[in-house]
Order: C-alpha cells, then sequence, then structure tokens
C-alpha cells in the first residue's frame, strides 16, 4: 500500500566545520517537491529550529513514513528520531552522505527499515508509490533478518527536469549566513565534482563526474527565490562542491544576473586552479554578486597536495588569492591537518602560510576519513582508525592514530592554528579587501558584528570537543598568541584607515590601552592598542607582547582562569560591574580619569548603534507595509 503522509526531517545538532554551511536542508526540500504531488501530505521539520518535541510532530501531523536526512554526525540523533517514530508503529528511511555509504551499519538497527542511497528524488517518489522497497533502485532494507541492496539507481542526467526545492514547505525562517542586512538562502546548480581527492565522498557518491543545470534553469530558480523572499536583499550559498566545474555556463549565468539586476551576494566553493586560469571570468562574476569564496588549499606542503591527489599547486594557491583580492572579494581557505607523515613544526606553519597567502578567513580541519573514501580504506586496512563513534567525525576530533602526533595534541593544534591565523591583522586586512568595492570604510559597529560572528562560529562548532579539555585549550590559545608576533610585526594596517571610529577615538583621546590574560603558570600575553589624539585621530598601533609594559595609561588584567570557572555559568551583562572592575585596573587618579574617557566612547557608541538598529527595524517595516 502506497504511503500517503510523509513526514522529512533534519536532526538538531549542527556542528564541527561544516556548521556554517549546514543551514538549510535543500537535500530534503528537492525531496519534498519531488513527491508532493504523489502524497496525501507531506510535512518537514528542521529541528534546531523547533522547541517542540519530535513526538509532538508524530501527533500533529500523523504520518505514515519518516524520512530522516544525516550525516555522520547526525549519527545518534538520527537514529533516535528513528526509534521514536518506530516505537510509533510508523515506517523509517534514511537518506543522506553517511546512510549511502554506511548502509549496512545503519540497517542493524531495529528501528531503520531503509536506506535511500544516493539521490533521492526519484527512489523517494517510487518508494512512496509502491509502499514497499522491494525492486526500487537506490533503496537497502531488510528481509526476514536479512539486509538487501537493490541496484544503484542511475544518477539523474538531466538536473533542469527536476522540481524546484519546497521552499513553501519551510516552517521558520532561516537567518541570514554572514550577509550584513540579507536574507539566507540555498541553491544547487550542479552536482557532483571532477576531482579525485582521496580524502573527500565526491568520488564515491558521484564518481568523479559533475552534472550541470542550465544557466536559464538556475536564473529561473533564483527569480523564484527571489519572489519567496519579498524582493529583499539576499545572500545565498551554492552548495555545488565545484560551483566553475563549467566555465561557459558561469559565463552565460554572470550576463542573465547583470541583465536582471538582482540584490543578491553569492557565496561559493570552488577549487583555485579554476580562479588561477581564468582572471577574467573571476573579475565578471565579482561584478554579477559573487563576492564570496571558498577554497580548497589544504596544505602548503606539495607532498600533501600530491599525496591526497588534489591537483593543484602552491603557485596556483597563490594566484587564485591574489585575483580574489585584486576584484575586493571576499576569499576564505580550509586546510587539512593531521595527514599522515605531518608533524607538529609543520602543523604550526598552516596559519603562518594562510596570512601569507592573504586570506581574509581560515578554517583548520583536523583530516577525517569517511566511509567508502580512499583515504578510510587505505587507514582502515592498516588498522589505523581507533575511533568509530561517528559524531566524533566533524573534522575536529581526531579518529586515527598518527606517528608524529598523539590525538589529543591534533586537537589541541586545530585551536592553536584557528588562534594564530584570527589575529586583528587578519581581520583589518579583511576590512582592508572589501573596501576596494565598498568605496568606504567599514563602520566600527560592522567590525565588531564581525569579531562577533566569529567567536560565536568558533564557541558553536568546537563546544562539544573542548568539554573537559578547555584548560589546554586556552593554553594553546595563548601559546598561538605569543607565536605569532613574529609575522604580525610585519602586518602594519592602519585601523582608522580601515575602520571609520574617529568620534570614537575623539572621545578617547590619547591612550595606550594594555589588556593582559593571566592564566596559571602561563607567562602573561598583553594586547596593546595606542591611540593619538591630533588634528586627525589615529590608532597608532596595535600588537601582542610576551608579559607587560608599565606605561599603559589603561590597564587591564584579565586571569583566565576565572574564565573557566564560570564558562559554564549563565552570567548576564553587567555594565555597572565591568565600569567599577576597570576603575579598580587604575593606579592613579589620571588612571580613572582615562577609564572614565573610554567608558564614555564606548556609551556613545552604544547609542549610535541602538539609534541605527532602530532605524533599520523602522526601514524594514516600512518596507514589507509597501510590499
Amino acid at each position: 500500500m502506497a504511503y500517503k503522509r510523509v513526514l522529512l526531517v533534519k536532526p538538531k545538532g549542527r556542528k564541527g566545520l561544516g556548521f556554517a554551511l549546514d543551514l538549510i536542508p535543500i537535500g530534503l526540500e528537492y525531496i519534498a517537491a519531488s513527491i508532493e504531488n504523489v502524497v496525501e501530505v507531506v510535512h518537514m521539520i528542521d529541528m534546531e529550529l523547533e522547541q517542540n518535541s519530535f513526538k509532538y510532530f508524530l501527533e500533529l501531523f500523523r504520518p505514515d513514513l519518516v524520512g530522516i536526512t544525516m550525516s555522520a554526525t547526525d549519527h545518534n540523533e538520527g537514529l533516535r528520531l528513528a526509534k521514536i517514530a518506530k516505537d510509533n508503529d510508523i515506517a523509517t528511511v534514511l537518506g543522506g552522505y553517511h546512510p549511502t555509504l554506511a548502509p549496512d551499519e545503519l540497517l542493524l538497527h531495529l528501528q531503520v527499515d531503509m536506506v535511500v542511497r544516493g539521490e533521492g528524488e526519484h527512489t523517494m517518489k517510487e518508494l512512496v508509490q509502491k509502499g514497499c522497497p522491494k525492486g526500487v533502485l537506490g533503496v537497502s532494507y531488510k528481509e526476514d533478518g536479512k539486509v538487501i541492496h537493490n541496484e544503484d539507481r542511475p544518477a539523474i542526467q538531466d538536473l533542469d527536469l527536476l522540481p524546484f526545492p519546497a521552499r513553501h514547505l519551510r516552517r521558520r525562517k532561516y537567518k541570514r549566513m554572514n550577509g550584513k542586512g540579507r536574507e539566507a538562502d540555498v541553491i544547487c546548480t550542479s552536482r557532483g565534482c571532477w576531482g579525485r581527492c582521496s580524502f573527500c565522498c565526491e568520488p564515491v557518491m558521484n564518481k568523479s563526474h559533475q552534472r550541470f543545470r542550465s544557466p536559464e534553469n538556475v536564473m529561473k530558480e533564483l527569480l523564484e527565490i527571489v519572489s519567496f523572499h519579498n524582493g529583499k536583499p539576499l545572500q545565498i550559498l551554492a552548495v555545488d562542491p565545484n560551483f566553475m566545474g563549467d566555465l561557459e555556463r558561469i559565463n552565460r549565468l554572470c550576463d542573465l544576473l547583470q541583465e536582471h539586476k538582482l540584490d543578491i551576494r553569492f557565496s561559493v566553493m570552488t577549487r583555485v586552479d579554476n580562479i588561477a586560469k581564468h582572471p577574467q571570468l573571476i573579475k565578471k562574476m565579482c561584478d554579477s554578486g559573487f563576492l564570496d569564496y571558498e577554497l580548497g588549499i589544504e596544505s602548503p606542503k606539495l607532498k600533501d597536495l600530491k599525496n591526497t591527489r588534489k591537483g593543484i599547486t602552491l603557485e596556483m594557491q597563490k594566484k587564485a588569492v591574489k585575483i580574489l583580492r585584486d576584484n575586493g572579494a571576499n576569499v576564505s581557505g580550509t586546510f587539512i591537518i593531521g595527514l599522515p607523515g605531518q608533524t607538529e613544526e609543520e602543523i604550526k606553519q598552516f596559519p603562518v602560510y594562510a596570512k601569507e597567502l592573504g586570506l581574509m578567513n581560515a578554517a583548520f580541519g583536523i583530516a577525517t576519513p569517511f566511509p567508502g573514501t580512499e583515504f578510510y580504506n587505505n587507514l582502515d586496512k592498516k588498522g589505523l582508525i581507533v575511533e568509530h563513534d561517528w559524531t566524533k567525525y566533524d573534522e575536529m576530533h581526531s579518529v586515527f592514530k598518527l606517528d608524529c602526533i598523539s590525538r589529543k595534541r591534533l586537537e589541541e593544534l586545530e585551536t592553536y592554528c584557528m588562534a594564530r591565523f584570527w589575529t586583528l591583522n587578519t581581520l583589518l586586512d579583511r576590512a582592508k579587501v572589501l573596501q576596494k568595492r565598498s568605496g568606504k570604510k567599514t563602520t566600527l559597529k560592522d567590525f565588531l558584528e564581525d569579531i562577533f560572528e566569529k567567536v560565536t562560529f568558533g564557541r558553536n562548532t568546537g563546544r562539544d570537543l573542548r568539554k573537559g579539555e578547555f584548560d589546554n585549550h586556552l593554553k594553546a590559545v595563548l601559546e598561538a598568541i605569543v607565536d605569532a608576533e613574529s609575522e604580525e610585526k610585519e602586518r602594519k594596517i592602519g585601523m582608522h584607515n580601515v575602520i571609520e571610529m574617529s568620534r570614537f577615538l575623539g572621545i578617547l583621546g590619547s591612550q595606550k590601552i594594555q589588556c593582559t590574560f593571566i592564566y596559571k603558570e602561563q607567562p602573561p600575553v598583553s594586547y596593546i592598542t595606542k591611540t593619538k589624539s591630533s588634528s586627525s585621530c589615529t590608532v597608532e598601533c596595535i600588537k601582542t607582547i610576551s608579559g607587560k609594559q608599565d606605561d599603559a595609561t589603561i590597564s587591564v588584567d584579565i586571569d583566565l582562569n576565572d574564565v573557566i570557572n564560570s564558562v559554564n555559568e549563565d552570567l548576564s551583562f553587567n555594565p555597572i560591574g565591568i565600569f567599577i572592575f576597570l576603575v579598580r585596573s587604575a593606579r592613579s587618579l589620571k588612571g580613572v580619569w582615562n577609564v572614565f574617557r573610554l567608558c564614555a566612547a564606548v556609551i556613545d557608541f552604544a547609542i549610535t548603534f541602538l539609534n541605527e538598529e532602530a532605524k533599520n527595524k523602522l526601514w524594514q517595516n516600512d518596507r514589507s507595509i509597501t510590499q
């Protein structure tokens, strides 16, 4: 009997370096669009956004089939949801990368009835119409206690024939992804990648073959997305693993975008060789709204690039980053640390290389062998994989043995690399490059929001990793700050030339502000900011030093041990307490006066910030009414 009432579910618990990209479940939306005309009703829920329990939705929607999308880190949570469904006599089916690559393991669990391997649109449509998995291509299931794998379903060749994702079934609005004042959405313009990287799932999922939608079909969906968001400015992430896989197609898409003049800023993932070889196309892409690029840099070591079959060179990396910076684009790079043969000293140089390249954002993921990949198979044959908890396969945990580095130390080195890269100069450099397109300085408000956003991202991605290990990771951060002193001395970026902060500096006056972090037996580390108030207010220098200096006009000591002790407490913001703390830090009447000036500058900034927020809300409300 056919399935009539289908509930599609995305589990709660985004974590790891995929946190930023794992936002909108476009895969589920494609499935929903493919089956909604052949079932009585299809519902879709993202448990990340819901306050009610999963059982509540089962009672509300009364499905006869529950479909759950899963990545490796969703393993436990996905199985928990499947058990709740099964306990309520509802059939279950799992799909996504993880179930495709590990169907046998998942089908060992009693609560899992079926697994859809590979693309799910046609498979799910046939499955719900037949009401049973027998003979449905691309399905694995159990019969009389035996796991049966039906033949693979051929890949969908004409992606233009697929209905657009069922965005109308979203129950909640997704918040923006780094796009100031823009609503967020995602799009998939191609599937697969022709690369053969040994650590990547794509060669397994798509046999190193890439399929494309036509530019006209993509444009049609973009217009639908704009309409869905009522014409508001958008930040759209293209989830294609290799967005520039077909250069002629991208060129034509840029033509269409320039014709329609849509207010969209795009984020894409692509290879450095495509960028390095086609600078003119990159300029056209940037002029068409493609302004955020994520590149797989992977390593500054040619041996690593060769061993992983990346197919790029160090020269290509440098050329690609320069081309993007010259066009005022926001360029991000991902690195893999902990590959076989890498040493601690080599890994410590990864963030240094990232800054030398000119990357404006960087992430350092721990080498993770995903099932079915060449990397996994090679390690598995040697018996080197020692961690089998799939929730740890998040690129922030070490899951296999290395010759030179312990697993614990490798996880600390991931924190070290992030801390050594993300300095104030890195953020200022980013603002300086983006200034090429805007033609104006970044506001202090936007700059601080950018810092807060990155701190929040780091907290969310690494929260599970650092439980019980906060002490060692904090030491790694302090170690990184000290080690970064050498390269940071060479990066001189006038903060006042990049950030609009003349009013703030005018109130603050000439100061030497020293913020010192103290932690147990670790040498103290200080951030020093020197400002000058004259005809033009400037930030003369910003630097980090080991130890402290005695001539600071405002000096603040922060005991990080107190921070650790309170990290799990529900602390509320207490401006009066902070003010008293700063006054107590002053060592003279002049020091107290300097603290007053600092607080006055902060209060003035806060008032300006709140006024801007109120104006923006009023503008948005007026715009909603007119629309």
